[in-house]
């Protein structure tokens, strides 16, 4: 299985119910059915995403339409509760053996027999990706996942492991205010024929243009500990954001709608992730579907999101280019 999902995905990390403020679990449930009736197929969750409660909370709101969906479930993070309100105590693991286990307790939670699409979520140092790969192509030939991929991966480790398994997908993040961070990885999987996932396309919600310096956030919230909800990165990033909206007024579009669009015709993305913890976020997400970008637009958001500092210093057009070029 190779890229046979929706162009937007619907990430379903905030299901957990942890880490992103206010939630509400009916409205998370309603978006999760709202997304299917506008043809998303495509649903990217964790084990640890609310230390198996997301995984939970999507079975229930797909019911048996889960068996008709894209699941994307990842694996490599394990957990330790603390104490009571505490944050649980997290690390990586993708030892052969954990990947097994991981494995048949998100079939236990997504209550299927076999996984559309497992991921693992984050490299491991500790153990070679060439074994943790082998011990995913064991679980592929014995029918337990349709297709194999990596998350967060440089371009080496996508080739060793592709070298193992052919991949069937790599979980990148990319946004305006990312675009050079996974360049090479991006490149890589273009030359490999590997569809190309992108998360965090709004960086947390900072490109919908909600958020100005005086934004507080508690701290259930992670944004108050996010580096790019920093006041003064805020403020270096305000002439870039102001054009955001400048550009979304010309086509009618919301800044998040732009932003989405921007990464949307990046050549070499498949498929874009996008959270949602309401029906309205989410039917603003559904209206970066179906246009596209001018060139020069896509370029001038780079460009000026590069004159900021807001991505690293090597040029943006450089780093990704519009897949209309």
């Amino acid at each position: 299985m190779r890229g046979s999902w929706s162009e937007l995905g619907l990430g379903c990390e905030v299901l957990g119910g942890t880490d992103w403020g206010k939630f509400s679990l009916k409205d998370a449930v309603q978006t999760v059915r709202r997304a299917l009736q506008n043809g998303i197929s495509f649903f990217d969750t964790a084990d640890v995403y609310g230390l198996g409660r997301s995984e939970e909370v999507l079975t229930e709101a797909l019911g048996e339409k889960r068996k008709d969906v894209t699941i994307c479930s990842k694996f490599g993070v394990v957990w330790r509760t603390t104490a009571m309100h505490k944050r649980a105590e997290t690390h990586r693991d993708c030892r052969p053996e954990r990947v097994y286990e991981a494995l048949e307790n998100s079939l236990r939670r997504l209550r299927l027999d076999r996984l559309p699409l497992y991921l693992m979520h984050w490299p491991d140092p500790a153990v070679p990706i060439e074994d943790t790969m082998a011990a995913l192509c064991r679980c592929h030939e014995q029918g337990k996942v349709g297709g194999v991929g990596v998350s967060n991966c440089s371009a080496e480790q996508i080739r060793n492991a592709h070298k193992v398994i052919p991949l069937s997908a790599v979980q990148l993040p990319l946004s305006l205010i990312s675009a050079n961070a996974s360049a090479a990885a991006v490149d890589c999987c273009r030359e490999l024929k590997i569809p190309v996932m992108c998360y965090g396309p709004l960086s947390q919600g900072l490109l919908a243009g909600k958020y100005g310096t005086e934004s507080c956030f508690g701290k259930d919230d992670r944004r108050h500990r996010l580096p790019h909800f920093d006041r003064e990165f805020l403020k270096r990033i305000a002439p870039a954001t102001r054009y955001l909206q400048e550009v979304g007024a010309r086509y009618g579009k919301t800044p998040a709608q732009v932003a989405l669009r921007w990464v949307l015709d990046s050549r070499g993305v498949t498929s874009v992730i996008v959270g949602a913890k309401t029906p309205r976020q989410l039917n603003e997400n559904l209206g970066a579907l179906g246009w596209k970008l001018a060139p020069d637009d896509w370029q001038a958001l780079a460009a000026l999101f590069t004159t900021c500092n807001c991505n690293e210093s090597r040029d943006a057009s450089e780093a990704i280019v519009p897949a209309c070029i």
